[in-house]
C-alpha cells in the first residue's frame, strides 16, 4: 500500500478515523473527507482506494471512483425495495454508501454489501472473543490453535 492515495470519506470514531490510523500506518498518503467536503467526486477520483463510510445510501457514485481503483464499502443502508409492489409493502433492500452497480464497472477492486466489511467484521469479533476468553481463563491462545 505504499505511497498509494487514500481518501476516507467519514470521519466517526469508530470507522473513519481508525482506518485512516490504519492506511497512514501502511504509507498510505490519506485524505479524510466527509458529506460537505467541497468537490468531494473530484477527490475521491484521486485516489487508488476509497473507503466509504459516510452513512448516506449510495452516496459515492461510480463517476466518483479512479479506474482500477479499490473501493471499500463499509456503510450498511436500509432503503425501499426496487419492486413498487415490495415497496408498497414497506420491503427493504440493504444497500452501501456505494452505488455499487456503477462503482463496480469502475473500480478494479470492491466490497459487497451485504456480504463485504460485515462478515469480516463478525470473523474479527468472535476471534477478539476467543482471545478475550483464553486470557480470562489464563490459557495460551496461540496453543488451542492448532
Amino acid at each position: 500500500l505504499t505511497g498509494l492515495n487514500a481518501v476516507v470519506v467519514g470521519r466517526s470514531n469508530i470507522v473513519g478515523k481508525p482506518m485512516a490510523q490504519l492506511l497512514l500506518a501502511e504509507s498510505c498518503t490519506v485524505t479524510i473527507a466527509h458529506s460537505r467536503t467541497r468537490d468531494l467526486p473530484a477527490l475521491c477520483r484521486t485516489a487508488d482506494i476509497v473507503v466509504a463510510a459516510v452513512g448516506r445510501p449510495e452516496m459515492v457514485r461510480g463517476d466518483w471512483i479512479k479506474p482500477g481503483a479499490t473501493v471499500i464499502d463499509v456503510g450498511i443502508n436500509r432503503v425501499p425495495s426496487k419492486d413498487p409492489v415490495k415497496a408498497a409493502e414497506g420491503k427493504t433492500r440493504v444497500v452501501g454508501d456505494v452505488a455499487f452497480e456503477e462503482a463496480a464497472a469502475v473500480a478494479g477492486r470492491i466490497t459487497p454489501v451485504p456480504g463485504g466489511v460485515g462478515p469480516m467484521t463478525i470473523a474479527c469479533l468472535l476471534a477478539n472473543t476467543y482471545t478475550a476468553a483464553c486470557r480470562t481463563a489464563g490459557v495460551d491462545a496461540e496453543s488451542l490453535d492448532a
